[in-house]
């Protein structure tokens, strides 16, 4: 079995867990139907809440993830959710093989005690509410660039063939002190928050992957959009393990809290004419 594409989701806040208000829970909950019907054989999430020195994998043996609650001051209900899918050890060890083979890094660790965390467990609940899919999780590195995190997904292409379901798991805009957590369903969205959302909707569609790994000089108020990289990251591995000359398709798009973008991506889609990437931008670390 191969799986054709890759996704970046959009995870928005932890209250996506519980909050049936909420466009982007229905869109995960329809995913089986509506996105994805075929059942991959094991999933890795690359997740924005998972920051560390080198790419790391949590590498269990014999035993169901975690269910790590790494958010404060949310609703009691939330800290009662499970989601214990199997671990992922043979996973785990492709993806690193990978990764060591590809040259895009020289180390990669294993975490052989580390759970899922709300990166990604909260969108599998949705999408795959049983917890049968074996799950790996993969680590972002905030002090590198998107060119080393597009290359990293470069590398973890092959694993498609094998069945894998590789999942980004962000935000199209991420900018907590930005937020407004009462917003009314007539108020208007930020509009340097719009701004950016709308320019990398359109580089996406268009294939305009440069631009998205040099969004720091590319995209208006990148700074604000994104004060830190690391909801953005899971987007550029995604993008890196569809392939080059796949342009991408956006399959959910919604707003909460004045400023937070849903916007999830499906890449993988028919060629539509080339993706050039330059080749210097493809060699940086």
């Amino acid at each position: 079995m191969m799986m054709k594409q890759t996704f970046f989701i959009s995870h928005g806040s932890p209250t996506l867990s519980i909050d049936d208000s909420l466009p982007a829970r229905h869109f995960l909950q329809s995913w089986k139907e509506k996105v994805l019907p075929t059942t991959p054989t094991s999933i890795l999430v690359i997740s924005a809440h998972w920051e560390t020195s080198v790419p790391t994998l949590n590498l269990l043996h014999h035993r169901p993830n975690d269910t790590i609650y790494d958010f404060y001051g949310f609703p009691q209900p939330m800290y009662q959710l499970k989601y214990p899918a199997p671990g992922a050890p043979k996973l785990a060890k492709r993806v690193k093989e990978l990764l060591l083979a590809s040259g895009s890094t020289n180390q990669v660790e294993e975490d052989t005690k580390r759970g899922l965390d709300h990166g990604a467990w909260i969108p599998l609940m949705l999408m795959y509410p049983d917890a049968q899919i074996p799950v790996c999780q993969l680590s972002v590195q905030t002090h590198k660039d998107a060119a080393y995190h597009y290359n990293m997904g470069k590398a973890l292409a092959p694993l498609k063939d094998e069945g894998v379901l590789i999942v980004g798991s962000g935000s199209a805009t991420h900018n907590l002190r930005a937020l407004r957590p009462q917003q009314q369903k007539n108020e208007s969205v930020a509009p340097w928050a719009l701004e950016f959302d709308t320019w990398l909707k359109e580089a996406l569609l268009e294939g305009r992957y440069e631009n998205v790994i040099n969004y720091e000089e590319k995209a208006p108020r990148a700074k604000m959009a994104h004060p830190s990289p690391e909801h953005f990251y899971p987007l550029h591995v995604a993008m890196g393990a569809a392939g080059d000359h796949d342009r991408a398709k956006l399959i959910h798009h919604s707003w909460s809290e004045y400023a937070l973008s849903y916007a999830s991506y499906q890449f993988g889609e028919e060629r539509r004419g080339e993706v050039h990437l330059s080749p210097s931008l493809l060699e940086k670390k």
